[in-house]
């Protein structure tokens, strides 16, 4: 799609002034071919994810416009949709796993997008896309929006701006986050944990209070919430970021936590959602984004697939966002993408068709047949 910027790196990348491992000729071969084919054929690209020609993953990544120039957080949002799908080459030696602590991803969100994946031996020259697009929350952008459905926490440094976007692990089964809106109510480097009686009665060998350290699973930043006992905060396994695994706190990654506790203050307003499917505008054109359900994030986690389900019935909110754009709706694509709920972005208005009127007043001679 014109506009798009996919992203395609070496495994071995670590940011931009990072050294690179020198690759064999053969994998810059095959990375040279597989960008110079997808730039080229659309629907190569679109063999590669499964995504239709004109329905797929826009803008550039870190936010901005579709077809725009790249806006950094912090700068004003123009429409609904920021980031780019990006993609990398394996090198045989990282595992999906690392890519995503490096890359502040999370894993059940690559795994969707590459199902049947193997996270620990993905093998070597594997392309694997990277879920680093996001349709915004549909509610009011400002403070910290997290959305407990895509595993994800946004801050926007000012409202309707570029939001810096963090992956986050959230509450397993039984252990449920509460959702609404508070307010950032403290902050602590180095906190002190103390296990609630409800988790001390699961674990009877904690004690009553550790101290920070290594063996502190609130890691070395805590971010307090207006929910008692509810908190945003680093952790001691960073492997467990990205997926539903603790007692129903935050957690983020620890060199993500701790840039978003210099950058948040205390009274910023906080609104937890949940929300598997997100829609939005970006350059005149309607945006979906559909994360797997609870039960499909357990099956990714145990088999990097899961069971397809029946699409929801969300029509009469797609034609309310459409508007007067509904007659454009691509309603193949948005039955699709209900079912194989990939995580990204996806293009559900087709380009509008010019009208009779209009081809009529073409300047191109009525007798002519073109050149073959």
């Amino acid at each position: 799609m014109a506009g798009r910027t996919d992203r395609v790196e070496h495994g071995n990348e670590r940011g931009c002034g990072a050294s690179l491992s020198r690759p064999s000729r053969r994998r810059l071969l095959t990375a040279a071919a597989g960008l110079a084919a997808l730039s080229s054929t659309p629907s190569l690209a679109a063999n590669v994810l499964d995504i239709m020609p004109f329905a797929g993953p826009a803008g550039p990544l870190e936010g901005g416009t579709v077809g725009g120039a790249a806006r950094r957080p912090g700068e004003p949002l123009d429409g609904d949709v920021a980031g780019a799908v990006s993609h990398l080459i394996t090198d045989g030696e990282q595992t999906l796993i690392d890519i995503a602590l490096e890359r502040d991803l999370g894993i059940l969100g690559i795994s969707a997008l590459n199902p049947g994946v193997d996270v620990w031996v993905p093998g070597p020259e594997r392309f694997v896309a990277l879920p680093t697009a996001w349709v915004l929350p549909e509610h009011e952008r400002r403070g910290i929006i997290v959305n407990l459905a895509e595993l994800r926490l946004y801050h926007f440094p000012e409202p309707d701006t570029v939001p810096h976007v963090h992956t986050i692990g959230i509450g397993r089964d039984g252990f449920s986050t509460p959702l609404g809106t508070t307010t950032v109510t403290r902050k602590q480097a180095e906190p002190t944990w103390y296990p609630t009686e409800a988790t001390r009665a699961d674990r009877p060998e904690l004690p009553a209070v550790v101290p920070p350290g290594p063996d502190n699973p609130l890691g070395r930043h805590a971010i307090y919430l207006g929910f008692p006992t509810y908190l945003i905060h680093g952790t001691n396994k960073p492997y467990g970021v990205g997926r539903r695994v603790s007692r129903g706190c935050i957690r983020m990654y620890p060199d993500a936590v701790a840039t978003l506790f210099d950058r948040v203050p205390v009274g910023l307003p906080v609104r937890i959602m949940d929300d598997p499917i997100k829609l939005g505008w970006a350059g005149g054109e309607l945006f979906l984004e559909v994360h797997p359900d609870l039960e499909q994030f357990d099956e990714l986690e145990a088999d990097y697939t899961f069971t397809p389900k029946p699409a929801p019935d969300i029509r009469e909110r797609i034609l309310a966002k459409a508007g007067e754009a509904h007659s454009r709706l691509a309603w193949d694509v948005i039955d699709k993408e209900l079912v194989t709920r990939r995580g990204i972005p996806i293009r559900i208005t087709r380009a509008e068709v010019a009208s009779a009127d209009h081809r009529h007043r073409s300047t191109i001679p009525s007798d002519f047949i073109g050149i073959y």
